[in-house]
Protein backbone atom coordinates (compact mmCIF):
# COMPACT_ATOMS: atom_id res chain seq x y z
CA UNK A 1 0.00 0.00 0.00
CA UNK A 2 2.65 2.67 0.73
CA UNK A 3 4.78 1.45 -2.43
CA UNK A 4 1.31 2.60 -4.30
CA UNK A 5 1.06 6.05 -2.43
CA UNK A 6 4.64 6.98 -3.10
CA UNK A 7 4.60 6.07 -6.69
CA UNK A 8 1.51 8.43 -7.22
CA UNK A 9 2.82 10.73 -5.44
CA UNK A 10 6.05 10.98 -7.38
CA UNK A 11 4.31 10.51 -10.92
CA UNK A 12 6.40 11.85 -13.40
CA UNK A 13 9.62 11.70 -11.01
CA UNK A 14 12.36 9.78 -12.20
CA UNK A 15 13.85 9.08 -8.55
CA UNK A 16 11.69 8.31 -5.07
CA UNK A 17 11.18 11.67 -2.77
CA UNK A 18 11.02 10.71 0.88
CA UNK A 19 8.33 13.30 2.69
CA UNK A 20 9.35 14.66 5.87
CA UNK A 21 8.45 17.39 8.10
CA UNK A 22 11.41 19.63 9.37
CA UNK A 23 10.83 23.00 12.00
CA UNK A 24 12.41 26.68 10.77
CA UNK A 25 11.82 29.72 12.14
CA UNK A 26 8.36 31.28 10.89
CA UNK A 27 10.15 34.30 9.24
CA UNK A 28 12.96 31.72 7.51
CA UNK A 29 9.73 29.95 6.22
CA UNK A 30 8.02 33.26 5.18
CA UNK A 31 10.82 34.59 3.27
CA UNK A 32 11.38 30.75 1.71
CA UNK A 33 7.31 30.93 0.91
CA UNK A 34 7.84 34.12 -1.33
CA UNK A 35 11.24 33.05 -2.82
CA UNK A 36 9.68 30.03 -3.85
CA UNK A 37 6.27 31.84 -5.45
CA UNK A 38 8.18 34.43 -6.67
CA UNK A 39 10.67 32.10 -8.78
CA UNK A 40 7.77 29.65 -9.88
CA UNK A 41 9.40 26.73 -8.00
CA UNK A 42 7.47 24.47 -5.42
CA UNK A 43 8.78 25.13 -1.38
CA UNK A 44 9.98 21.55 -1.45
CA UNK A 45 12.34 21.99 -4.80
CA UNK A 46 13.59 25.05 -2.98
CA UNK A 47 14.33 23.48 0.40
CA UNK A 48 15.67 20.51 -1.58
CA UNK A 49 17.89 22.78 -4.33
CA UNK A 50 19.13 24.84 -0.81
CA UNK A 51 20.02 21.49 1.13
CA UNK A 52 21.95 20.34 -1.97
CA UNK A 53 24.01 23.30 -2.32
CA UNK A 54 24.64 23.35 1.39
CA UNK A 55 25.82 19.67 1.15
CA UNK A 56 27.82 20.27 -1.84
CA UNK A 57 29.84 23.02 -0.26
CA UNK A 58 30.59 21.31 3.38
CA UNK A 59 31.72 18.20 1.26
CA UNK A 60 34.58 20.48 -0.02
CA UNK A 61 35.62 20.87 4.02
CA UNK A 62 35.34 17.40 4.64
CA UNK A 63 37.53 16.83 1.54
CA UNK A 64 40.24 19.29 2.83
CA UNK A 65 40.09 17.96 6.70
CA UNK A 66 40.91 14.31 4.92
CA UNK A 67 43.97 15.38 3.17
CA UNK A 68 45.09 17.74 5.94
CA UNK A 69 44.95 14.32 8.03
CA UNK A 70 46.90 12.46 5.43
CA UNK A 71 49.84 15.59 4.34
CA UNK A 72 49.85 17.30 8.16
CA UNK A 73 52.18 14.20 9.18
CA UNK A 74 55.03 14.51 6.35
CA UNK A 75 57.47 16.71 6.27
CA UNK A 76 57.14 19.60 4.20
CA UNK A 77 60.16 21.37 3.17
CA UNK A 78 61.16 21.04 -0.28
CA UNK A 79 64.48 19.25 -1.03
CA UNK A 80 67.61 21.38 -1.46
CA UNK A 81 68.46 19.27 -4.98
CA UNK A 82 64.75 19.93 -5.74
CA UNK A 83 64.85 23.91 -4.86
CA UNK A 84 68.18 24.31 -6.51
CA UNK A 85 67.16 22.83 -9.52
CA UNK A 86 64.02 25.34 -9.22
CA UNK A 87 66.05 28.49 -8.62
CA UNK A 88 68.33 27.67 -11.27
CA UNK A 89 65.56 27.65 -13.72
CA UNK A 90 64.37 31.08 -13.22
CA UNK A 91 66.43 33.81 -15.29
CA UNK A 92 67.54 36.42 -13.58
CA UNK A 93 65.41 39.85 -14.33
CA UNK A 94 65.84 43.51 -12.72
CA UNK A 95 62.26 44.28 -11.13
Amino acid sequence: MLIKLLSKYNQGNTTISMKTAISIPNDVFKTADAFARHNKLSRSALFTRAVTEFLSLHRQDNVTEQLNKVYGKQESALDPVMQGLQASSVSKEKW
